[in-house]
């Protein structure tokens, strides 16, 4: 294959590391000169030379007229580049939507071209698309009152069903300080229950054992039952309020104790003239029969309703039931423990709710860090390091993480401060000892160990774990995979993507290797930010 001087080695390492299709493209002689192995891949050909064969620069679905082609050739070539994102067409015929950049370089004689996939970003914009719209749907959907509130009781979201319930339209409820939906005679004492509730968040029902009563816009009140939740969003915490009029409810109780109250009075009565009002006995029996089909009514009522509300909450939770659900019953259970010799068993409950509560927002924070890398909120800010020091603080924040009998070994050999950033290092770290520490067994070994050279840091994690198969190993690194041996342990499948992007922010590279039940090596290698890698 014709090779020109520019072909250095430098331009082959370019070419052939890269994840784009690129190609060289000779404006004189009207056709390409180069193209890379990924841009033969990406494009379906089988071979380099068939692909350089082919009349076009664009490999567009819908190909140039000769005079638009022309054009084109020339707004490059006075514009000294082109950009656009249209569908591309592979050898077999199929298309992907890619982002075509075109680079004039050697005055205008040769030209860069790049072609991005982006059917990947696309199908994500459509999930997170989608996944915004469900989350609408149930919201705005709920048969229930859901009111938002941040820390300061301003009301910061609401839906339809809250707003009929309170007489405002939505958007009216917006901004309106919390404090105004309840009772005038009792909105000092809210505060302090809000301030409460702020100091010391925890998901619970309001009112236990009490009347709860809500103020509408005109003044008006009504019965409530009110279900409390919370949220932390970019460190800032909100109350979420579920709420249910229960004004239905309170009348059919209300007549539930009079018909009580009557027929006490009649057994009463029947006592002195059993054979008199014998007629009115029958009468009696009658009304209660009445009364029991109504109380049956009311309770079927009520448990669909109930019902109802479970759906609900099952469709709103998804990946926090069963941290909720300990936390939930924990609090349950710390009720029937009230005397002070039994203070170990609501230690042992209250650790179990801090767990939950640190899983929920170890899942929460996963996410989040997902969403921000993909906006590109993520930056690296490097500072001098001491990784040592570094190494041995994350080690003693996760001593309680370990199981029976496992242990932590380093051996780093780095004497100099290197520069990077401390932050994105200490979660890389985190993460990979978190995972080293679950997917290994007791009395194991996990090994740290970290060298470096004049213009690079090695930092390699080794465990003695459950080990991954190749198969799997092909994806470790996409989110929400996660292996076949590991599906029955807790997990998002987001914490190794999220490393990785944590190393490419920093420019460094990644690799992983693993046996099935002997254990996992993950090797992570960082250029000096002083001394950057050409």
């Amino acid at each position: 294959m014709h090779r020109e001087p520019y072909a250095s080695g430098l331009l082959n390492v370019l070419f052939e590391q890269g994840v784009d299709f690129l190609g060289v493209y000779d404006f004189q002689k009207d056709c390409y000169v180069r193209i890379n192995q990924i841009g033969v891949k990406m494009l379906g050909y089988p071979s380099e030379q068939l692909l350089i064969d082919q009349p076009q620069f664009s490999f567009r679905k819908k190909q140039l007229t000769p005079e638009q082609r022309a054009q084109a050739i020339t707004q490059i070539l006075q514009q000294g580049y082109y950009e656009e994102e249209t569908e591309i067409a592979r050898y077999t015929g199929e298309t992907f939507w890619g982002r075509l950049i075109v680079e004039p370089f050697a005055d205008g004689q040769l030209a860069l071209i790049r072609i991005t996939n982006l059917d990947r970003l696309h199908r994500a914009e459509q999930e997170l698309d989608h996944s915004v719209r469900r989350y609408e749907a149930v919201f705005t959907n709920a048969t229930i009152g859901i009111i938002v509130c941040d820390q300061q009781g301003k009301i910061v979201s609401a839906n339809q069903v809250a707003g009929q319930l309170f007489g405002y339209g939505v958007n009216q409820l917006i901004e309106l300080p919390i404090d105004q939906l309840v009772p005038q005679s009792i909105s000092q004492y809210h505060q302090k229950l809000r301030q409460s509730f702020i100091d010391h968040p925890q998901a619970r029902p309001m009112g236990h054992n009490r009347d709860l009563y809500a103020q509408r816009k005109d003044g008006s009140l009504f019965p409530v039952e009110v279900s409390l939740s919370y949220f932390r969003l970019d460190n800032t915490m909100y109350a979420v309020a579920y709420i249910i009029d229960i004004t239905l409810k309170k009348g059919v109780e209300k007549q539930v104790l009079d018909q009580k109250d009557q027929l006490e009075r009649l057994n009463a009565e029947l006592e002195q003239k059993v054979i008199n009002r014998t007629h009115a006995l029958m009468n009696t029996l009658r009304q209660l029969e009445t009364s029991k089909e109504e109380l049956a009514q009311s309770l079927k009522a009520e448990r669909e309703l109930g019902e109802l509300k479970s759906r609900f909450v099952s469709m709103a939770s998804h990946e926090f039931r069963t941290p909720l659900t300990a936390i939930l019953n924990s609090t349950t259970l710390i009720e029937k423990y009230p005397d002070t010799d039994q203070q170990p068993k609501r230690q042992n409950h209250l650790h179990r709710i801090r767990m939950s509560v640190k899983h929920l927002n170890e899942i929460l924070e996963e996410f989040l860090s997902v969403g921000k890398l993909e906006e590109g909120k993520v930056i690296a800010n490097p500072t001098l390091v001491d990784l040592s020091q570094l190494v041995d603080e994350v080690i003693g924040d996760m001593q309680s993480l370990l199981k029976a009998g496992q242990m932590i070994a380093t051996d780093i050999h780095c004497p100099y401060l290197i520069w990077l950033d401390p932050s994105l290092l200490r979660k890389i770290i985190v993460n990979l000892l978190s995972n080293a520490i679950k997917y290994s067994g007791e009395e194991s070994i996990i090994r740290i160990l970290a060298t470096t050279d004049e213009q690079r840091i090695m930092l390699i994690i080794k465990d003695q774990g459950i080990g991954i198969s190749i198969d799997d190993q092909q994806h470790l690194f996409e989110q929400f995979f996660r292996a076949k041996n590991a599906a029955n342990i807790a997990g998002t499948g987001l914490g190794l993507h999220i490393v990785a992007k944590y190393v490419e922010l920093m420019r460094g590279t990644i690799t992983l290797q693993s046996e099935l039940n002997k254990g996992t090596t993950v090797t992570i290698t960082f250029p000096y930010e002083n001394h950057p890698l050409d």
